[in-house]
């Protein structure tokens, strides 16, 4: 018999800011949350004219980006370049090392999610990787009526499933949308880590007494026992609600972070500190090199 996910905490996310005068809310990575492994940080960040993300450094973790609206570039010391509009998502694995850049296309309200996701220790070291997903490839599965919506990103819902594996650690993402009235039976992976992150709207998490209203730019943190989590919108609600459902499978090792660099050990973040100090050890193309697109940065 399928068991409906409790729910463990809801907040809500606090406005900051990040980078070079972007603003993000941060769900994961905050006072609120440290850390649900295997995930390191969740932003959901908004940006407009020249503010951004330019050149930064990453080793020991994946991250995938998520844009909504708006328009942003990517560039790295590699010689990688690329854009996302909206509804695309990058999945990048920094590995050994990068140093990259991520800035916005000027005049638009850019906003979207940017996720961090644990590597397991054994590929802290592996070499940089991209991947790319277009709006266009990602499969829609319907339910309710079609009072439910679900862009299956990674994962599978209602029996559709995702093109392909994008991360090296097993991660489902789901963006849903569910109109007045529906309501959505989402199954998830046992004992893997959930939570539900409100993009809009008002939705009502599980069902009966332990049911919560939760509104915009709330996190919804589950249990990991249970099959499923359940989310309905009232009849009479104004709006369609929009969340998006992440789960990912729990790392069994101890994370040792210092801002960009997320490794297993004290030492091993001395050490990340070191070469990119040192411009060694994953970092040596960093020599000389500065972005075109974080050029654009008046910070």
């Amino acid at each position: 018999m399928s068991v409906p996910r409790a729910i463990r905490q809801v907040f809500l996310a606090i406005e900051q800011s990040e980078g070079a005068g972007a603003r993000v809310r941060r769900s994961i990575g905050g006072r609120q949350l440290r850390s649900l492994t295997p995930f390191l940080m969740l932003d959901h960040f908004s940006s407009s004219g020249a503010a951004g993300f330019p050149d930064h450094p990453h080793r020991g973790q994946e991250t995938i980006t998520y844009l909504i609206s708006g328009g942003f570039d990517h560039e790295d010391f590699n010689g990688n370049k690329g854009t996302l509009s909206p509804g695309d998502l990058q999945f990048m694995t920094a590995g050994r090392g990068i140093m990259h850049s991520e800035m916005p296309h000027a005049g638009k309200l850019n906003t979207g999610l940017q996720l961090w996701v644990d590597l397991p220790q054994s590929l802290k070291m592996c070499e940089p990787r991209y991947r790319d997903l277009r709006a266009a490839e990602i499969p829609v599965a319907k339910a309710d009526d079609d009072k439910v919506s679900v862009k299956v990103i990674s994962g599978e819902s209602y029996g559709v499933e995702s093109v392909r594996d994008l991360a090296y650690t097993p991660v489902w993402l789901l963006d849903v949308s569910i109109k007045p009235g529906g309501r959505i039976l989402q199954s998830l992976p046992k004992g893997w880590n959930s939570f539900a992150y409100m993009l809009s709207g008002t939705a009502t998490f599980g069902s009966g007494e332990s049911s919560q209203v939760v509104d915009q730019f709330h996190n919804v943190v589950f249990e990991q026992e249970g099959d499923f989590v359940e989310a309905s919108v009232a009849e009479d609600a104004k709006e369609e609600a929009r969340f998006i459902i992440v789960s990912g499978q729990p790392l069994d090792q101890k994370v040792v972070q210092y801002g960009p660099f997320v490794m297993n050990t004290q030492e091993e973040v001395y050490q990340a500190m070191l070469d990119f100090q040192t411009a060694s050890n994953g970092f040596e193309n960093m020599r000389g090199w500065e972005s075109e697109i974080g050029k654009r940065s008046p910070y």
